[in-house]
């Protein structure tokens, strides 16, 4: 049986990528790709060259499975990337790590970079406890997630895209109130920004618009006297 790892790799800037990262990288016979252009913008920075290299995305990756199961049996070796960040977490991947534990293939993972864990360090929110909600819903399906999660205590973490940035604050205002957020963009790239503030000063902030992939970091739902009685 071969191997297949799950490697980390930077949310920007390329030189958040560990040792052993590139060590695997160089070393797998084959590497799964998310996106293979900016996958070869990271190989090509450490000169790392890669001639078997698999598309492996949202589109096609339930369809790529047997294919991928049948050389790890053969005893080939394989790595998982993601455009950016730790795979599987908002990412395809969990189907065939799953088919790889249902087929006694090893699965190993090499720790990496991720938005997630990042933002909720630089908002200065408790990171004790938070829950994350990855990419939200449009429209009615996200009004229906922020109502259910109204009452929610602990820090919520959620992906959105530039596009719906600002319907999404709207939404939050509407539904949950004028709370405390944290917006990153384009972590650790060269344009990168944090805003901390109000929602209702956030919707203020970024009315102009925006560019880049964010992460939000939203306060809990602040228990009254009452309700901490």
């Amino acid at each position: 049986m071969g191997k297949l790892y799950i490697v980390g790799t930077p949310i920007g800037n390329l030189e958040d990528i560990t040792i052993r990262a590139i060590k695997v990288l160089r070393e797998v016979d084959f590497l799964l790709s998310e996106d293979k252009r900016r996958t070869y913008i990271l190989l090509n920075r450490y000169g790392i060259r890669k001639k078997n290299m698999i598309s492996f995305n949202e589109k096609n990756a339930r369809r790529k499975i047997p294919m991928v199961i049948k050389k790890l049996r053969e005893g080939k070796t394989g790595a998982l990337v993601s455009d950016a960040g730790m795979p599987v977490i908002s990412d395809p991947g969990c189907d065939l790590v799953d088919a790889c534990w249902k087929e006694g293939i090893e699965v190993d993972v090499v720790p990496g970079p991720s938005a997630l864990i990042s933002a909720v360090a630089a908002s200065g929110f408790s990171g004790s406890k938070f829950i994350f909600e990855g990419f939200l819903p449009k429209g009615k399906r996200r009004r229906r997630l922020l109502r259910i999660l109204k009452d929610e205590k602990r820090v919520m973490v959620f992906f959105e895209s530039p596009e719906r940035l600002l319907d999404t604050l709207k939404d939050i205002m509407d539904i949950m109130g004028n709370r405390e957020v944290f917006i990153a963009r384009e972590m650790t790239k060269k344009f990168q920004e944090f805003f901390r503030g109000t929602v209702e000063e956030a919707v203020k902030h970024f009315q102009k618009g925006v560019l880049g992939e964010i992460t939000i970091v939203l306060s809990g739902k602040v228990e009254s006297e009452e309700e901490k009685l």
